[in-house]
Formats: C-alpha cells, structure tokens, sequence
C-alpha cells in the first residue's frame, strides 16, 4: 500500500477542517466566536481551492473573508449589547427548520456529483487565467471597488473619531478647550 501524498493529505486536512469549523459556527456560543469560526472555515476552502489549481480564487476568499470576518468581529465587539459580542446567546433562530434545510441542502449538494454527466476531458489551461478572471469578475468596475474600500475605511475611522469620549484637546464630558499658543511661538525672528 502506498503512503498517500502530501496533497491528499492536505487536501483531507482542509476538507475536515472546514466541515468542523463549519459546524462550529453554529454551535459557538458569540458572535465573535462564530465570526472566527466562519473565518477558518473560509480558510480551509480557499486552501482546498488552491490544491485543486484554482490559485487566484483560493487566495482572493482568504483575503477578502479575513478582512470581513475581522471587521465584523471588530464591530460587534464595539457595538453589541452584551459586553464584546462575548456572553453567551443562543445562535440559531428557528431550530427545526434550520436543521431540515441544513440537511436537504447537504443532500442535494451530496447527491448532485452522481445525477450529472461530468465532461469526459478538461478544458485547455488559459494563458492568462487570473487576468481573464479578474476581468471578468470586476470588469469596468475595478475603481468603484476601490473607491468603495477607501470610502468604507474613512467612515469606519470618522466613525471611532467621532464616538470617542476623549477629544484632542481633554474629555469631552469635561468640555475640551484648546490649549494656549505659547507666548515664544509667537514671537516673529
């Protein structure tokens, strides 16, 4: 019996890992900790996606679930009710019928390899794969996705500026006043 490759074992590797993580997010008990559950459980398909040749959008679901999963945990931390999204709630609204979709939607997607004709010989490696995907997942819009990034950060740093209770010049609640201009630093040469 041969020793299986490093790729099977890899492969197995995320496959289980995001199938527990996955599971995981609804039985954690916060929602930070469902976040960082549902982050590694991204994780673990984007490396299944790397293994399988897709490089560039393996890559691009790590990297864009990673920044959402982090603001989003960042977020409920600031702003949830109970202190940091951290005390315990109950996750899953709706229990039965979250299981019964749960289970039809795994069997649908289980059952589907065995109901469809695969092609029988792979298609010819495009020269240039992640440009032709780029473009046409962005297409015309690559600076509106980028304007949107700068914009969504400015609100998000305008946002903790503005809900601080410490200004630049002393606490708010005190009422913060500028402080003088030294006497020297007025004086001209």
């Amino acid at each position: 019996m041969n020793a299986p490759s490093w790729t099977t074992v890899l492969f197995w590797f995320f496959a289980a890992g995001g199938v527990i993580t996955g599971y995981r997010v609804f039985r954690a008990d916060s929602m930070v900790r469902a976040a960082f559950f549902l982050l590694a459980s991204f994780a673990a398909t984007g490396g299944l996606l790397v293994l399988l040749g897709a490089e560039f959008l393996g890559m691009v679901l790590i990297l864009m679930m990673a920044g959402e999963m982090l603001v989003m945990a960042i977020i409920m931390v600031m702003y949830m009710m109970n202190p940091a999204g951290l005390n315990p709630m109950f996750m899953v609204h709706q229990h039965r019928t979250s299981v019964i979709a749960a289970v039809a939607s795994f069997l649908a997607l289980a059952v589907l390899p065995f109901v469809i004709t695969l092609p029988a010989r792979a298609n010819p490696r495009p020269v240039a794969a992640t440009a032709q995907l780029g473009t046409e997942l962005l297409g015309d819009s690559m600076l509106v996705f980028q304007t949107a990034g700068v914009t969504l950060l400015a609100t998000i740093v305008g946002t903790v500026a503005l809900t601080s209770r410490r200004g630049r010049y002393g606490d708010a609640e005190e009422g913060s006043k500028e402080p003088p201009l030294e006497e020297e630093a007025m004086e001209s040469p």
